[in-house]
């Protein structure tokens, strides 16, 4: 599918020893920002990320197992991190679905990859998105998690048209140590996450 996703990984910037730009303006301007805003008397109730989890769920897979080939090369290729291939719990015979069949797969980013991550994600991918009109502000989890599905997985720049055989969606989870969808929307708006008006 992708030609060599061992050499976009190579290529990335964490491998260099660079601290990711996201994870500098996290430290030097969101982090003081949000103590003020919030008055935290402590760096550590800030709120900052922990992970971040994509997730692609494969349902067609039952009929074609080679489109988890597929999904695992282009995952590594937007994720920089080679995914784990997710398998059902149990059979559905409606479905067609046999007990552990592959179903889909997802790849959980955390440290300097996640920061790397959500960089790209928010200034290359977003402005991609077909009649992007902001993202809604409406998705988090009551703890201050956010997820954001995806229509499809050529929004990222990574992913060469010409070698798709498929449109695939994809899920976006964001997981972040705030006490509160508010402190957990300020932090993402404070990292430019363009959330609609």
């Amino acid at each position: 599918m992708i030609a060599d996703a061992s050499a976009v990984i190579a290529e990335r910037p964490h491998s260099l020893g660079t601290r990711p730009r996201y994870s500098k303006i996290y430290q030097e301007k969101v982090r003081p920002a949000l103590m003020k805003k919030f008055s935290y008397t402590s760096v550590m109730q800030a709120p900052r990320f922990v992970k971040i989890v994509l997730n692609m769920g494969l349902g067609e897979a039952v009929q074609n197992p080679k489109i988890i080939d597929a999904a695992v090369d282009e995952m590594t290729a937007i994720s920089g991190q080679k995914p784990v291939v997710t398998r059902s719990k149990k059979a559905i015979s409606n479905f067609k679905l046999r007990e552990k069949m592959p179903i889909g797969v997802m790849v959980t980013l955390r440290g300097e990859r996640m920061y790397e991550f959500l960089d790209r994600f928010v200034t290359a991918a977003l402005p991609r998105v077909r009649d992007f009109k902001g993202i809604p502000d409406r998705a988090f989890d009551g703890r201050g998690n956010y997820s954001i599905g995806l229509r499809e997985q050529v929004i990222f720049p990574e992913i060469n048209l010409d070698k798709i055989d498929k449109v695939k969606g994809l899920t976006v989870t964001i997981c972040t140590t705030a006490r509160s969808d508010a402190d957990g929307k300020a932090l993402l708006r404070a990292l430019g996450m363009p959330f609609r008006a």
